[in-house]
């Protein structure tokens, strides 16, 4: 049981250092996060991101529009799944925007990111 624990709190720890990551604007620690194999879906239901470079790019395009994340509960963990509820803030066009997102993780068995979703849609985001 307790090596069920370990694996959650480190997978709980992955979603923590994603969300510093953009707080510190670093791109480069978010893909430190992800597999080489890693697939982008944001929102869930558009063509997957796919290859190191094109999810680098997708991240930095969201960095450089100053998007701010907050951890909105905590994260749920199961087998190899994280989900965790969170509020992007950014402003596009000059309109502050805010957006409530639901991801999921999955990880490899050496505990990287291998499929990121993102849960959102017309009803999730808001003028603020």
């Amino acid at each position: 049981m307790s090596d069920i624990i370990e694996v959650a709190e480190q997978r709980s720890k992955v979603v923590e250092a994603y969300i510093q990551a953009f707080e510190d604007r670093n791109a480069e620690a978010v893909m430190a996060l992800y597999a080489d194999e890693a697939t982008v879906e944001d929102p869930y239901g558009t063509e997957p991101i796919k290859g190191r470079d094109a999810i680098y790019a997708f991240y930095q395009k969201a960095m450089d529009l100053n998007a701010r994340l907050s951890l909105d509960g905590p994260v749920r963990v199961a087998g190899d799944i994280a989900a965790f509820p969170f509020t992007v803030r950014v402003t596009v066009d000059g309109k502050r925007q805010q957006l409530e997102v639901i991801d999921t993780f999955r990880f490899d068995r050496q505990g990287k990111i291998i499929e990121m979703r993102a849960f959102w849609g017309p009803l999730n985001s808001q003028e603020i």
